[in-house]
């Protein structure tokens, strides 16, 4: 819109125009520079036109407060904007209606259904207003008190206002319908739409869209047929219908046939077809539809725009997402921001995806829980936390909900982080925050990986419906700690409860046997897998490589009727590692080198063999190999929690602030070790260098170095956890044994493969890993 100084009739014409935000704001210029915009005529027409563009709240209320004596007309229109925004907007409304009774105003009737519905869920305040003011028996404020019942509940009362009524409006039995549908009663809804005595197409769209609820597509589609004149909302119903029940080929081409008929799309009509194509799985539907947008020149709303980036953030398109959503402009709301973000976090984009929450002016829960689920499914846990912390903090007090719970507490769980991980189930509990299956999966997830499996246990007991994610999360951690018999026994429970286990469970199960050296339970349930995966033969070469078979192992993977993936071959190269199998670990290993160059673990395996063999020149031409290929051996890391926070720790490490004091500990135990006949095991060094030298970087490794911390620091009776991005070597294993029984704590260590929980000298591996 190009405005000049524009006469009254034109800014008339103008504003029948006004089709986004951005136009709007331009008009609202307009209106100001021609000294109009405290009259009550245009204020009232500027907050319904921000009622129809969904307007910024904040926006809209300063048009209103902007308007010296607003009049009546300015106070409905106030209304009725928030009564499109919910029940979240109470507190504005009681203002609005209080101020409403300051002016000097006569407050007709008409004003009652407004205000009722405005207030959403709590407009049975305001029911009991009008029956002291005696004004119940209006039939329109009769209509809207039965509405509010009929959607918020209980439906009784609306049915309670229905039959005490003497004459009742076709407004009056749909509300009723309505109400029924809304609560699940089908059987009254029917009988009621075979009662009427006469229908409209607003009646044929409330049985549509119940149908719909039910997921009954077929009558849905038969009444929506039956619709004698049909309107763009009707259309709309049953294109919602087919998008939100999953089936967007019968939307797209329900839409054409809507395109083909006299009723034209509207922004909802949009938003609800580009919603479907996100859903598509045929990307080429979804391609066409926005070529039909292009070619006819389309101009979508802010609204329909915001279902469009959401499309592109879906199918990964971020180029395609992001222009959209600069074109948006001021337009932007927080439903756009949080697609946008989501759509990075999803691709891993998380520096881009934090940079537009940090620029967001107004955050909801959504917005919070994007990024803060983004950063624990990217595997960075600890800013997940502390997100979070600063989530609880905020100035607009957004309050966590399941969601944001579950991204915690399994981000806890990936760190071991046993103390945070409790606070967090502390704020569960404060904010009454009702877990489904899933949050009681991520407790089940936390305790498993803090090596609490008592309290995993517990609370899968206290579970009253679990899912095959609950029985795999506690059987893998069953897996973790070597307690085969009990995954075994869990598997038998689930068949018994009708839980059908699928390919992670049978991963899980076959990992569990495996840390377990259990073989023959292990093979029965390979052999009862109708069609295992590679995975699964991954497991079962593990299993069988533990035990030492490894030519039955090799023999397994010859005959594989797949082609065997990295895993399998990993799997055979750890088994080499263990047994000093060269032959085989080569053969491992030449493969692996192909089919994934970068890993570095497999170098750093084969190397292991080679060192542990003496074999110093094939070491050497490994790390040649590596620094030719741009691989560098993973830096392992070992951390502990202490008040809510994680010191970490590398070899040789000496920038933590008690190093001295790590230090100091450290060639104490050394001694009693040493006076205990510890010899220390230096095969896990990749140098040939003098066996001094060789002592010193095996005794500084980093579980040695947060052992001593947590001794320092922790209470003498107090359990000792740390976990290690990577597996534990064999000196630093047997170490644990020993300081478990010379200081008589006990020492719980997860490293990348599994927990080994050291008490009197023992390990719960039973030396087996």
């Amino acid at each position: 819109m190009n405005f000049g100084r524009l006469s009254m009739s034109q800014l008339d014409s103008l504003a029948c125009k006004i089709s986004n935000l951005s136009q709007l704001r331009q008009f609202h210029a307009q209106l100001i520079q021609n000294s109009l915009h405290h009259h009550s005529q245009w204020a009232s027409l500027l907050i319904s036109q921000c009622t129809r563009l969904r307007a910024p709240p904040p926006y809209t209320r300063l048009i209103f407060d902007s308007t010296p004596r607003p009049d009546i007309h300015v106070f409905i229109s106030m209304l009725k904007y928030y009564s499109n925004l919910g029940s979240a907007h109470f507190n504005q409304v009681v203002t609005l209606y209080q101020k409403l009774q300051c002016c000097d105003l006569r407050i007709g009737t008409f004003v009652y259904p407004v205000l009722i519905k405005s207030a959403g869920s709590k407009g049975i305040e305001f029911h009991a207003h009008v029956l002291k003011l005696g004004l119940a028996s209006d039939p329109y404020i009769r209509n809207a008190i039965m509405g509010l019942y009929a959607k918020y509940g209980p439906v009784e009362n609306a049915r309670d206002v229905f039959a005490e009524m003497h004459e009742r409006t076709l407004a009056d039995w749909n509300n009723m319908i309505f109400g029924y549908w809304n609560w699940g009663n089908k059987a009254e809804a029917c009988r009621l739409f075979d009662m009427m005595p006469e229908r409209n197409v607003v009646t044929w769209t409330a049985m549509v869209t119940g149908y719909a609820r039910m997921k009954d597509l077929e009558n849905a589609r038969r009444y929506f047929d039956e619709i004698p004149e049909k309107n763009v909302v009707s259309w709309n119903a049953m294109l919602s219908a087919y998008a939100q029940n999953r089936f967007p080929e019968e939307a797209l081409k329900l839409f054409d046939d809507m395109m083909n008929s006299r009723d034209q799309p509207n922004e909802t009509t949009w938003a609800i077809v580009i919603s479907a194509c996100s859903s598509c799985g045929d990307c080429s539907l979804a391609d066409s539809f926005v070529q039909k947008l292009n070619q006819k020149r389309i101009h979508l709303s802010y609204f329909a725009k915001t279902a469009l980036l959401d499309m592109y953030a879906k199918r990964g398109s971020l180029q395609a997402a992001r222009q959209v959503f600069d074109e948006l402009g001021v337009s932007r709301n927080t439903v756009t921001w949080n697609a946008m973000i989501s759509a990075y976090t999803r691709v891993g984009d998380l520096a881009s995806a934090r940079e537009l929450f940090d620029k967001m002016l107004e955050r909801d829960v959504v917005t919070w829980n994007s990024m803060i689920s983004g950063y624990a499914q990217n595997g960075q846990s600890a800013l997940a936390i502390d997100l979070f912390k600063d989530m609880i903090t905020a100035a607009d007090d957004p309050k966590p909900d399941e969601v944001t719970m579950v991204s915690v507490i399994s981000a806890c769980g990936h760190l071991g982080a046993l103390d945070i991980g409790n606070w967090v189930i502390s704020i569960v509990r404060k904010n009454h925050i009702k877990l489904s299956i899933s949050g009681y999966n991520s407790l089940i997830f936390l305790y498993s990986k803090c090596g609490s499996m008592d309290d995993a246990k517990r609370t899968f007991q206290e579970m009253t419906t679990r899912d095959v994610v609950s029985y795999n999360t506690l059987i893998a951690g069953f897996a973790a700690h070597g307690h085969g018999m009990e995954a075994v026994k869990l598997l038998s429970k689930m068949k018994g409860e009708f839980v059908e286990p699928d390919r992670v469970t049978y991963i899980v199960i076959l990992t569990a046997c495996s840390h377990a050296g259990m073989l023959e339970e292990g093979w029965k349930v390979f052999e009862s897998i109708k069609a295992p995966d590679a995975d699964h033969y991954a497991c079962v070469i593990d299993l069988l490589g533990r035990v030492g078979k490894l030519d039955e192992a090799k023999k397994i993977i010859d005959d594989m009727p797949k082609e065997p993936h990295a895993g399998v071959y990993g799997s055979l190269l750890n088994a080499s590692r263990i047994h000093k199998r060269i032959d085989l670990g080569e053969f491992a290993a030449s493969t692996l080198f192909e089919l994934e160059p970068h890993n570095s673990g497999n170098y750093i395996l084969l190397s292991n063999i080679y060192a542990s063999a003496g074999r110093w020149d094939d070491v050497v031409r490994v790390r040649e190999l590596m620094r030719k290929v741009g691989v560098k051996k993973a830096t392992g890391w070992s951390w502990v929690e202490y008040k809510g926070k994680l010191h970490k720790f590398i070899v040789g490490d000496r920038s933590h602030e008690r190093s001295d004091d790590v230090y100091r500990l450290l060639a104490e135990l050394g001694r009693k070790m040493r006076n205990s006949g510890y010899m220390a095991d230096k095969t896990c060094v990749l140098r040939d260098v003098e066996e001094e030298e060789k002592e010193e970087m095996v005794g500084t490794h980093s579980e040695k170095l947060a052992v001593c911390f947590a001794l320092l620091v922790t209470d003498a009776e107090a359990v000792i956890r740390v976990v290690k991005n990577l597996r534990v070597c064999w000196d630093c294993h047997t170490a644990m044994k020993m300081i478990s029984n010379l200081e008589g704590r006990k020492i719980i260590l997860r490293d990348n493969n599994r927990f080994h929980c050291f008490s009197d000298g023992i390990c719960s591996c039973g030396d087996y890993w």
